[in-house]
């Protein structure tokens, strides 16, 4: 597994203990559709919640908060319609979530950064 991987596997796991430690119930992670792919699907209360999660070890690329772009958005959008139409789930009740994490390697802190309804 490259470096690269293994930093977006670890900071997927940091945004899923996150997330419930905030009352969220992890329905899946790492869904593919349509070639696609929705990081983590969650439930808070009544709300269907994906969520797209980037992590940083330096700002070489930019600060993870910077990471996502409009094209990722649209992407998302149709991979978030396209679940939703396979699992015959109705589009009420639902949202995108991006979850930034910059991870200080040598302070081995991570500095998490949620931000909520993003479309």
């Amino acid at each position: 597994m490259n470096y690269r991987k293994k930093v977006g596997d670890y900071g997927e796991k940091i945004a899923a203990n996150y997330l419930k430690r905030k009352g969220y119930l992890i329905i899946e992670k790492n869904v593919k559709v349509s070639f696609k792919e929705i990081d983590i699907i969650a439930k808070i209360k009544e709300i269907i919640v994906f969520i797209e999660v980037k992590t940083r070890t330096s700002n070489t690329l930019g600060s993870a908060d910077e990471a996502i772009s409009g094209k990722k958005i649209n992407n998302l959008k149709k991979a978030i319609n396209s679940y939703l139409a396979e699992n015959k789930i109705k589009a009420n009740n639902i949202r995108l979530d991006f979850i930034a994490i910059n991870i200080d390697k040598y302070k081995k802190i991570a500095n998490i950064k949620h931000f909520e309804d993003i479309f």
